[in-house]
């Protein structure tokens, strides 16, 4: 896996959608893993500037991950006034106006494509399906591995079958969207210790855990269970370097396993994290925008929110074992997470 993917140790930090850090993925980098950056809705100038900017912070390999288009992601049309008007009391109360209809929700995915080709990162990885052979035969001509996530075993041959170099195995466990392709969510929702060593029987790339992993005595498990590598999102989130603010944080040292739920509340996707006033008022109000709709709506109250430091109102994404999540810093997660990597 270290050769695979250029790093000293198997341990690659999870993308996070909005919450991605330069400084947390060149500490995960430096330290001898691999750190990601999560481009959800970046544009192509975005992404050059954002790779460009990891690259001044560290010479070591990094990944950028991309959400690929399932096809039901919906445009922005005449519903959208009627979609942020049942959030209105939201923005109300953090001093925001109601946005306008955007001229698109996301950019397209081949402008992100094109950005990522010239920026050439070590690894590029995937979420939401199976890259084309026209993407991984691209990325593989400029040296750059790919990396797909799965939520069942089905999922995992699908990747390998398209030319993957490597599938992360994704519990239900594990914090934000439920990455499912080839069935909805819902019916997706296998733990990390069930899906991991059926994944690993069933495909011959290397396999890399995900999903409830914030010790080492979670990494020594995944690789009992066949992982090559694990990838660790929470746990990460948590530390100083994250793009998390303060309430965030606080959230998930203090919120116990059995209180994550899993909710398209936010996104108008199934996602897991914590069941503050913001979900539990959505949902019982009944009325949730499809994606991306939602997720862009909501994220214009949430980022008021997060400025605040109003948890109750943000997106606080987290998986299963938040709770184990006590570092403060990249470094200190880090090296209780490589302890638990058996020798070789």
């Amino acid at each position: 896996m270290s050769d695979l993917l250029g790093t000293r140790i198997p341990i690659v930090l999870a993308p996070f959608g909005g919450l991605s850090s330069i400084r947390l993925v060149a500490a995960v980098s430096e330290a001898g893993g691999l750190g990601s950056y999560g481009l959800y809705g970046y544009d192509g100038d975005r992404i050059r500037e954002t790779v460009a900017a990891i690259r001044a912070a560290t010479g070591r390999p990094f990944a950028v991950n991309i959400w690929l288009p399932t096809g039901d992601e919906v445009a922005p049309g005449p519903e959208h006034d009627a979609y942020a008007a049942v959030l209105s009391p939201f923005f109300a109360e953090v001093g925001a106006e109601v946005p306008a209809r955007p001229d698109r929700y996301l950019p397209p995915v081949e402008e992100q494509l094109d950005a990522i080709w010239e920026s050439a990162p070590a690894v590029l990885s995937v979420v939401f399906g199976v890259p084309s052979p026209e993407v991984v035969e691209e990325a593989h001509r400029r040296g750059i591995r790919v990396v797909g996530a799965a939520t069942t075993v089905a999922e995992a041959v699908a990747l390998a079958d398209g030319g993957v170099d490597a599938v992360v195995a994704t519990g239900s466990e594990a914090a934000g969207h439920r990455v499912s392709f080839l069935e909805p969510a819902e019916e997706s929702l296998v733990g990390l210790f069930s899906l991991l060593p059926q994944v690993v029987d069933a495909v011959s790339v290397p396999v890399i855990a995900a999903g409830g992993i914030s010790d080492r005595r979670g990494v020594a498990a995944a690789f009992a269970l066949g992982a090559a590598g694990v990838q660790v999102g929470t746990a990460f989130l948590a530390t100083a370097e994250s793009a998390a603010n303060d309430a965030h944080r606080a959230a998930i040292r203090s919120t116990a396993a059995d209180r994550t739920v899993l909710t398209r509340a936010m996104s108008g996707r199934l996602s897991r994290g914590a069941r503050n006033r913001a979900v539990a008022e959505i949902e019982a109000g009944g009325s949730i925008a499809p994606f991306p709709a939602q997720n862009w709506i909501t994220g214009r109250f949430r980022a008021a929110a997060g400025a605040q430091g109003r948890g109750e109102l943000q997106s606080l994404w987290m998986g299963q074992s938040a709770p184990l999540a006590r570092y403060t810093t990249a470094d200190e997660a880090f090296a209780e997470l490589a302890a638990g990597i058996p020798a070789v």
